[in-house]
């Protein structure tokens, strides 16, 4: 009986081993099967990394999109990452934003410029180095196209009092309130519409409007009205004498005279004549004074004759 037990224990421990040998046999080749798939695969994958770093490398707009999508995602990761932190501020700052800016050094002006654009500065109370710069534009437009810059100048101060961004009930927009949607095909050359609340480019269309309606009435004070759209009413609600005033004051200024920032325009105004014939006299012309704060145009409600403006 001993004997048994012992021979089935040894024939039992007999088979365990043989398994045991055999699983680790098994094991061994699956691991062994196993690494040699992978080295393939992995051989293969970079086998195809190669071949499209290749292929993209002789396709420039592959490459970019492929730049672009991997730049757009790394971007996104970021935000995600800072959204709603201060961080997320600090990540807006734009050191070329510069370049969007309307300003000029006033010292970088002539003399003559300089004291208008100073004097402006002062009248409107507005930034000097803006008005620089739209001073300096004035003045080159005006060279250009005949036009007195000082009158430019004076048309943007009495039109919006120097806002680029004014408009006025009729759809009139900009420094010079020039009715877009009128002149729409003046501003395709800048890019389109929206070009209107750039300072520099609202100067340039106005001024060519501008250059436009003198040409068509035959002088400066008849060209006022058609800009300001009263071409064919009785009054242009004192628009021309206001522009004509500040013209006068802005030229007073860059000839180095003294001129009170509060001065007041002065509009000439007609006294109407007797009606009885015998004590008839002929019409006296009398300064009248108007308030030189930052003036808004008045002359707006006569922008419906669109087509002048």
């Amino acid at each position: 009986m001993t004997t048994a037990l012992q021979q089935w224990i040894a024939g039992f421990q007999d088979a365990r081993h043989t398994a045991a040998r055999s699983s680790a046999v098994f094991l061994r080749d699956v691991g062994h099967g196993l690494l040699e798939v992978s080295h393939n695969g992995l051989a293969l994958l970079g086998l195809a990394i190669v071949a499209i770093v290749l292929f993209m490398g002789s396709r420039a707009d592959l490459r970019h999109a492929a730049e672009s999508r991997a730049l757009d995602w790394l971007r996104a990761r970021h935000d995600a990452r800072v959204e709603g932190t201060a961080q997320a501020l600090t990540d807006l700052v734009e050191p070329d934003a510069v370049s969007r800016a309307t300003a000029a050094d006033p010292r970088d002006l002539t003399k003559q410029q300089a004291a208008v654009a100073l004097w402006i500065s002062r009248r409107y109370r507005v930034a000097p180095e803006p008005v620089s710069r739209l001073v300096k534009e004035a003045w080159a437009v005006g060279n250009k196209s005949g036009l007195d810059p000082t009158l430019i100048l004076a048309i943007m101060a009495i039109e919006s009092s120097f806002n680029p961004f004014a408009q006025s009930s009729v759809g009139a927009q900009g420094l010079m309130q020039v009715m877009t949607r009128v002149h729409d095909d003046k501003y395709e050359a800048f890019g389109g519409n929206h070009a209107a609340f750039d300072p520099v480019t609202n100067l340039r269309v106005g001024a060519l409007v501008l250059k436009e309606c003198i040409a068509r009435a035959g002088s400066v004070e008849a060209g006022l009205r058609f800009y300001v759209g009263a071409a064919n009413l009785n009054d242009d609600g004192g628009y021309a004498g206001k522009v004509l005033a500040e013209r006068e004051h802005l030229r007073m200024v860059a000839d180095g005279k003294s001129v009170p920032v509060f001065a007041p325009l002065v509009v000439p105004t007609p006294v109407a004549l007797p009606s009885t014939p015998l004590q008839a006299e002929p019409a006296v012309i009398e300064p009248t004074p108007v308030s030189a704060a930052p003036i808004a145009s008045q002359a707006h409600t006569m922008h419906q004759v669109a087509s002048l403006r």
